[in-house]
């Protein structure tokens, strides 16, 4: 992959400020308010392709990366909405990962995120295009006071991810993010033949109804991106832990602090392949770790990421890093990467 980490000096325009870019992207260290009203953010109307973002989530304690607490982050959230949509191109689509919240003490959920989505859908005036539960087993149980100290309640392993559009129909293609075949499926391929006629349920399955081989199979709209049998060969290299453990080295190494709730990168990598194309641009109004940015970049696509904590801005270089058995940090063409790569 061509990409090239050049160095920029500090560039502020209002409140945006240039941190790094690459041959296809690049990130600004900017709240998304600010970007949005900065001539950049004007600039983009109607030309972004695909939104794909996890806000911050409704916590009940405040974080360095900027959350809203409350009713107040349904507000801030739904004020948001009209001019993120405004930036999508006809059709585009915004896929937003929120996860579950819990009120204060109780150990009772929260419905503070679906009603901020929901008022986010209607202020923007989006479609629905449909809801997707990220499943991940391998979380750590939580919240541990109700999940392994009281054994109160289940732990909490999924997050809603919601897809949304300006269109009824926007540009998406399901044969992009295939999943491998079962065993029995591979079996009933190869027998050529298939059980047919009509089912309790009343379809009349035809003879060869199920025996053309489209490569692989539709996939569900629970993402599990734990179990690889489930997952895309076309993502398998965002399932690895590598990417996460360049990006903390990097931090480490340059004393800056981790995001603590750092997207999967298979997540990013399978709505950018099911809703873009190459060349299209993708976009994260709240880029953290920039693991949005990365997958794109990885993809053939075109990237931008706004991060409003600096530090999280600056760390996010270590996504476009990768090891070596020297320990060092070449860029992703193998070639020794410039410590000083950055922006302010």
């Amino acid at each position: 992959m061509a990409t090239s980490m050049r160095r920029r000096k500090s560039e502020v325009t209002g409140t945006v400020t240039p941190v790094y870019e690459t041959d296809r992207g690049k990130l600004v260290n900017s709240r998304i308010e600010d970007f949005l009203k900065s001539p950049e953010g004007k600039a983009l109307k109607g030309k972004v392709n695909l939104i794909v973002t996890s806000p911050p989530f409704p916590l009940l304690t405040q974080k360095k990366y900027g959350n809203e607490t409350g009713k107040e982050y349904l507000n801030w959230l739904k004020s948001l909405a009209p001019n993120l949509a405004a930036l999508l191109s006809k059709d585009g689509s915004i896929v937003i990962e929120i996860g579950n919240a819990w009120e204060l003490g109780e150990p009772v959920m929260s419905t503070l995120p679906l009603e901020a989505l929901l008022a986010f859908k209607k202020t923007a005036g989006l479609h629905l295009c449909q809801q997707i539960i990220c499943h991940n087993p391998a979380r750590l149980p939580s919240p541990a006071a109700w999940v392994t100290v009281n054994r109160w309640r289940l732990k909490d392993s999924y997050t809603h991810v919601w897809w949304m559009s300006k269109s009824p129909r926007p540009k998406a293609d399901n044969r992009r993010v295939l999943t491998p075949y079962s065993k029995d499926m591979k079996r009933l391929l190869a027998r050529k033949s298939y059980n047919s006629g009509k089912r309790p349920s009343g379809h009349d399955i035809s003879p060869t109804g199920f025996l053309t081989d489209h490569g692989g199979a539709i996939p569900a709209n629970v993402v599990d991106l734990v179990d690889t049998r489930l997952i895309p060969e076309s993502l398998l290299r965002f399932s690895n832990t590598g990417w996460d453990a360049a990006y903390r080295k990097y931090c480490e190494e340059h004393k800056l602090e981790a995001h603590p709730a750092r997207m999967q990168p298979g997540l990013a990598g399978f709505f950018i392949q099911l809703l873009t194309d190459e060349g299209d641009l993708v976009m994260d109004p709240f880029a953290g770790s920039n693991t949005t940015g990365a997958v794109a970049e990885e993809l053939k696509r075109s990237w931008l990421g706004v991060e409003a904590h600096l530090p999280y801005a600056e760390g996010a270089k270590g996504r476009f890093l990768i090891e070596t058995r020297e320990g060092q940090l070449p860029d992703r063409d193998g070639e020794k990467a410039n410590d000083d790569i950055s922006g302010s």
